[in-house]
């Protein structure tokens, strides 16, 4: 088992220095930790100034009849899922998806939240990225992070987590998407929602010269500057436009970024 100052000395040794940090991470990677989740939240924010994690609330939303064409979604498919969509607040919890230690950080006293109703952001001592979100940047979080020199930390978790990447998509000019959530005011519209990540681990060998790593017990920590990563992969996007997509025949953004492609090439 391992405990709070084994944690603080593998994060430590990735040599980062006193920068912002954005977050993925797996409890379970990491064996018993004396404290749980608490435990490697605590030793993030003693050794980085500012610690933030993706905490995005998928069951705030709804797929209505019709919309855009193109949109990887299909429309009328969601009459189960609507009836359950909850409205948004900024206490509710994370989604299962993001992990315990995110929605640990953002129970923390000091922590803050981005207020959008899919893709939120919470953390300690990153005010001004949080407060850079909008509906139609969702994304910006992680811009302001980078322009901060933030970095990236993976902790027991692979590149297909890393919603970094998605600012490298988008940058990149690649096909976003509509979505709508429900929220106290009404159903809203929220542009700019990225596409699918399961094929992002295709970019482990282009950024593995950026990458520090350490074994923290059982887990596997990366870090990655942030300029620099998303750098490489939007070059990498902008030469092959289909790059980092994933292999699932019923992935209905990945198929939407393929089509949109077809269709451009078609036109030109």
């Amino acid at each position: 088992m391992i405990g709070f100052r084994e944690v603080l000395r593998g994060l430590q040794a990735l040599g980062i220095g006193k920068q912002p940090v954005i977050v993925h991470a797996s409890l379970s990677a990491f064996g018993p930790v004396r404290g749980g989740a608490e435990t490697i939240v605590g030793a993030l924010l003693t050794t980085f100034p500012g610690v933030m994690a993706p905490t995005h609330t998928y069951k705030t939303m709804l797929i209505p009849e019709d919309g855009p064409t193109n949109n990887g979604i299909t429309y009328g498919s969601g009459k189960a899922q609507n009836a359950m969509a909850e409205f948004f607040t900024l206490d509710m919890p994370a989604d299962p998806l993001m992990g315990i230690i995110p929605e640990t950080l953002r129970r923390h006293p000091q922590a803050k939240r981005s207020g959008h109703p899919i893709l939120s952001f919470a953390g300690v001592g990153v005010e001004s990225a949080l407060n850079a979100q909008t509906l139609e940047e969702p994304l910006a979080p992680i811009r302001v992070l980078m322009e901060q020199g933030g970095w990236v930390l993976l902790l027991g978790v692979n590149h297909t987590v890393n919603t970094s990447l998605h600012l490298a998509e988008r940058l990149a000019g690649r096909r976003q998407f509509l979505r709508w959530a429900l929220t106290p005011q009404g159903v809203v519209a929220c542009p700019g929602f990225p596409g699918c990540s399961l094929g992002f681990e295709q970019a482990e060998p282009l950024l593995r010269p950026i990458t520090r790593e350490v074994k923290i017990g059982n887990a596997i920590v990366r870090a990655l500057p942030l300029a620099e990563m998303i750098e490489r992969v939007t070059a990498y996007l902008k030469e092959d436009p289909m790059g980092l997509l994933c292999s699932a025949p019923d992935c209905e953004r990945c198929e939407a970024v393929r089509m949109g492609l077809v269709a451009t090439r078609g036109s030109g």
